[in-house]
């Protein structure tokens, strides 16, 4: 079982294109889970390795957020690989309610984008703690200081630069470390992953400790500490490095790093800071309702000796049947496990516990607080809470939007029709924002969901994963 103070669940999230799919890519290569590098649209014809459904690697976008465990520096990272199409903001609401932290992706030209006005709302609702990281500072038109500035006026964060480019567009080399004041450039070595550090480029030394004396200026708003170093002219990187991570934690402070997920620069200190900077399990409150105490809240505390509360945030219909996967907010779980489902009050035992990376597994014995799994063959719908027979808690139903969008499918013959009954019921089970009905004068069957490509998505997946042949028109 995980060291609960070195466990991190992160979140990528971002506007679509923003390069987020290919970050996480990234990141499975630096932490040696994948042993190649595979672009978004598959021209390879293999696609990224996050986005396993067929109809990501097609469409080159992500929808289902897989749950990809790594390690760093003795650190262990749950990455979700969140959506960042609005369409698919449940997906995203459903990933927020499990992660501690979050990796704001931007585009560097692109800056802070309608989708990131979303994600950010969102965030701010599940109280995530989040690092910025500007990615394709290699692009045309690439203006780190820019997001940093749209940060604080359109999202209202106290962001402050951790970092300043080295070269920008095609001579992006690598970035200054604020902190360490240490030059970094990423050289493409024979595994792209080298970086050799030196003293700042005199060019840069006056711009880099003005922003130096930016980032402690931020800091120590949040800091006493740090502001006594700072009229004592005794700030040490411990000193730092403790200020920043709590001022993060307390949703005071956004740290922005910089980089090119394309072209491999910036991953590893954006890694660092994760473990650094994001909190662990034990440094944010958790809180459940007690069903018995007329929902009186209760606070869940990351300690494998207590009686187990766990979340079913996402089903996923895989090879094998239902995965649900599930977040650990208190005890643990272990093969053969008796839980109580607190919605539907049925009883049942753990089978098969395993970890996910993308579409492999790994079997476990056991997952402890904090840790992410997945179970097989349960019964369950997405948002459920289980717990130890024991207790009656619940961890709050998600906040769910109401459909914008409403489209009438009809099965082309009685085949199908079957099929699209168990695909209907599936969606609904897996995704709350997806709803259908029969109207009850017209006689169709009506599906709706939060946009066009939401329900497209899904009368694809009709076709490809039921058989499920229908057409699909206006409601009359």
């Amino acid at each position: 079982m995980a060291n609960v103070h070195k466990l991190r669940n992160i979140g990528i999230s971002a506007h679509i294109d923003s390069g987020k799919t290919t970050l996480s890519e990234r990141i499975l290569y630096y932490c040696n889970k994948i042993h190649e590098v595979h672009e978004v649209r598959g021209k390879d014809g293999v696609g990224a390795t996050m986005d396993h459904m067929e109809l990501e690697r097609e469409r080159g976008i992500t929808i289902a957020s897989a749950a990809t465990n790594v390690v760093w520096k003795d650190h262990e990272i749950n990455v979700i690989d969140t959506p960042g199409h609005v369409d698919f903001t449940i997906e995203v609401e459903r990933s927020l309610r499990v992660l501690d932290g979050a990796v704001l992706v931007l585009c560097s030209v692109g800056g802070v984008q309608s989708q990131s006005l979303t994600v950010d709302r969102q965030m701010k609702r599940y109280h995530v703690p989040r690092i910025a990281f500007v990615n394709k500072c290699d692009r045309t038109g690439a203006n780190p200081y820019r997001v940093k500035d749209q940060l604080i006026e359109k999202l209202g964060l106290n962001a402050v630069l951790m970092q300043i480019p080295i070269g920008l567009e095609d001579r992006l080399e690598g970035v200054v470390d604020l902190v360490s004041m240490k030059a970094l450039y990423f050289d493409a070595g024979p595994r792209k992953d080298q970086i050799r550090e030196e003293e700042i480029p005199a060019d840069l030394l006056e711009e880099a400790e003005a922003r130096r004396e930016e980032l402690l200026d931020g800091v120590s708003l949040c800091s006493d500490e740090l502001m006594e170093a700072m009229l004592e002219e005794n700030v040490t990187e411990e000193i730092l490095n403790k200020a920043i991570r709590e001022a993060t934690i307390s949703l005071q402070l956004c740290p922005v790093y910089m980089g090119s997920a394309y072209k491999n620069k910036g991953i590893q200190p954006l890694l660092d800071a994760v473990v650094n900077y994001l909190p662990d399990p034990t440094d944010v409150v958790n809180k459940a309702l007690d069903l018995d105490k007329d929902e009186e809240e209760v606070i869940l505390h990351a300690d494998e000796d207590l009686p187990t509360v766990v979340l079913a945030f996402k089903l996923e219909d895989g090879q094998y049947g239902q995965l649900t996967y599930i977040r650990v907010y208190q005890g643990k779980v272990r093969k053969g496990d008796e839980l109580y489902n607190t919605r539907s009050r049925r009883k049942f035992r753990v089978g098969r516990l395993i970890r996910m990376h993308a579409s492999t597994m790994e079997d476990l014995s056991e997952a402890g607080p904090g840790e992410i799994a997945a179970l097989f063959g349960i019964d369950c719908a997405s948002g459920d809470t289980f717990c130890d027979p024991k207790l009656n808690y619940s961890l709050s139903s998600m906040y769910v939007p109401n459909p914008v969008i409403s489209l009438a499918v009809k099965p082309i013959d009685k085949r199908a029709s079957d099929n699209m009954a168990k695909a209907l019921n599936r969606f609904t089970k897996e995704d709350p924002t997806f709803r259908t009905y029969v109207d009850p004068e017209s006689n169709q069957t009506i599906i709706q969901g939060m946009g066009e490509l939401h329900l497209e998505v899904y009368v694809e997946r009709m076709k490809r994963e039921y058989k499920a042949e229908v057409e699909i028109g206006q409601p009359e």
